[in-house]
């Protein structure tokens, strides 16, 4: 199993780069890169990421904004802002969102690489010690 990675950044350019970067890690995969907040809320209901990568700064939906949404849902994936303005306001914010880091863009390849690897180990190891459950074998909570 890997963790799986939704990209949120209006800047394609720079989404470009990230996803590049995330494919060289182990246990990562992205599975999809939309542009804008909306489109972020219509893909984690379709995808179903582990971690959403979002940037702050976007036009008509900030990320926070849609962090602030997906809190919440059920089962709402892990979030990490990426943004060009890295400032305690947006550090604080994040943090109240429960968002697992803030990285800064123009530090993104040194500060992201550790806390993506560290979550894709994490998700990996977890997933080896829980063994999944055969729908045909009741639980022993129905026995």
């Amino acid at each position: 199993m890997s963790l799986r990675i939704l990209l949120v950044d209006d800047n394609l350019t720079f989404m470009t780069a990230v996803s590049q970067c995330l494919a060289l890690l182990p246990n990562t995969e992205v599975v999809g890169q939309v542009t804008s907040g909306a489109e972020a809320l219509i893909q984690v209901k379709a995808l179903h990421p582990d971690l959403v990568l979002l940037d702050i700064v976007m036009p008509h939906m900030t990320g926070l904004e849609v962090a602030a949404q997906l809190r919440t849902w059920p089962h709402a994936p892990h979030i990490l802002f990426l943004s060009l303005h890295d400032n305690d306001s947006y550090r604080t914010a994040a943090r109240e969102l429960g968002a697992v880091s803030l990285v800064g863009k123009a530090n993104f390849v040194v500060d992201l690489i550790p806390i993506i690897t560290q979550l894709a180990a994490t998700m990996v190891r977890t997933q080896q010690e829980t063994p999944e459950q055969d729908p045909q074998q009741p639980t022993e909570a129905a026995t």
